[in-house]
């Protein structure tokens, strides 16, 4: 095919397509969007605004979803398809920066609660229209596409409507209701239909947005700190902060992304669009949370080391952020641990522990001083991938 079709059709792609540099490029509008969701959190900890950001980062997550499934069976650097791209980013972007004010929205200016619905419904219909032109012959697609917009996109874009129209509690809550529409519809109706042509390149893909998620915590680490003086408790937590960033990638890329991707690659028809489904859009999205929740534990823990005009260096955290510096770990280990038993059907005792002791670990890290909390969830992670790659280690020599 000549450069002019190609710049105005839709190309299908093949079995051993990898990532573009296109589906790069639009992944930096939800590294913006993840850093947006942490600092809507961090502005006013709370059990209810950390409730109201997961639900802020799942709409965000079904955003970027919807163009990992497309990027799958349409070439994301063909002309046609790298145009919507870059449509969906300018909407995603205004998402980002209507983000903190979407339950707190400041006087003056457009309404930012409407702006981030509206502009979420426009992603999801840019998406349902580029599926349904990407290929005029397939009727379970399309069969699938009417499902979806019927069921999974329509009702759940009123609620989020209903929802703007009113503030605090109740807006998180009709939001949350509208997701968990959502999540449902795409569990009912999404069993058959979609395709995923190149299991490498969804594994990539989600490989690629669990490191996305992974940079923001270390910038967390760095905007913790911004404005204080460099200290040996700063230097000391940031080295403790990375050492727990470095711990969840080891626990992701080691233990869990090539067992997923293998189990994918030889699953075939309806049971792979399953797998897909239920090991990647469902279960890498309690992933990408646990390190958002990890993240603004560790911008508040490295603000109150490095803010000695205020905080003592012997004095605990306080909140929801207790909870939330171990408590954004054991999500990432219950999910990981979920995902293993989804793919493999193995359960995986180690993770499942380590996961339940780090959630119910806030009223034990409000005890001890911000930097020995720290510490401690370094040291217990650290330990996990240990273990991990011992076994790994074991596996492969039993094998050989």
């Amino acid at each position: 095919m000549g450069a002019k079709g190609e710049g105005t059709r839709l190309l299908a792609t093949e079995g051993g397509h990898r990532v573009t540099p296109a589906e790069l490029f639009f992944d930096l509008v939800f590294v913006y969007a993840i850093t947006q969701v942490t600092a809507l959190m961090a502005a006013g900890p709370s059990a209810l605004r950390l409730l109201g950001g997961m639900v802020a980062l799942a709409l965000l997550w079904w955003c970027w979803c919807c163009f990992a499934w497309l990027g799958n069976v349409v070439r994301a650097d063909s002309g046609a398809m790298f145009t919507v791209l870059v449509s969906v980013m300018a909407v995603v972007l205004i998402v980002s920066l209507a983000v903190p004010e979407i339950y707190d929205d400041a006087p003056g200016g457009l309404p930012a609660p409407l702006v981030f619905v509206l502009c979420y419904g426009a992603v999801r219909v840019l998406h349902l229209v580029t599926y349904w032109l990407s290929d005029p012959t397939d009727q379970a697609l399309r069969r699938v596409l009417r499902r979806t917009a019927l069921v999974s996109v329509t009702p759940p874009f009123a609620l989020l409507l209903i929802g703007a129209a009113f503030t605090g509690t109740t807006r998180i809550l009709i939001w949350l209701a509208a997701v968990l529409i959502d999540y449902l519809g795409i569990f009912v109706t999404g069993k058959s239909g979609w395709r995923v042509a190149s299991p490498g390149h969804f594994a990539e893909r989600h490989g690629l947005i669990v490191i996305i998620a992974l940079g923001e915590s270390i910038v967390a680490i760095g905007v913790g700190v911004s404005g204080f003086a460099l200290s040996a408790p700063v230097l000391a937590g940031a080295a403790l902060g990375l050492l727990v960033s470095v711990g969840l990638w080891r626990l992701y890329f080691r233990r869990l992304a090539e067992t997923v991707e293998h189990r994918l690659t030889i699953a075939t028809g309806d049971d792979r669009t399953r797998l897909a489904r239920d090991a990647y859009t469902f279960l890498h999205l309690p992933l990408v949370a646990g390190i958002v929740l990890t993240a603004l534990g560790m911008k508040k823990t490295l603000t109150q080391i490095a803010d000695t005009g205020h905080y003592d260096l012997t004095e605990p955290l306080h909140g929801v952020v207790a909870w939330a510096l171990p408590g954004g770990v054991g999500v990432f280990l219950l999910a990981s641990a979920a995902l293993l038993l989804r793919t493999t059907s193995h359960r995986s005792p180690l993770l499942f522990a380590g996961g339940t002791v780090c959630l119910v670990a806030g009223p034990a890290i409000a005890l001890v001083p911000s930097l020995v909390a720290l510490a401690l969830l370094a040291a217990l992670v650290t330990a996990l991938v240990v273990v991990q790659d011992t076994a790994v280690r074991s596996q492969v020599t039993g094998d050989g």
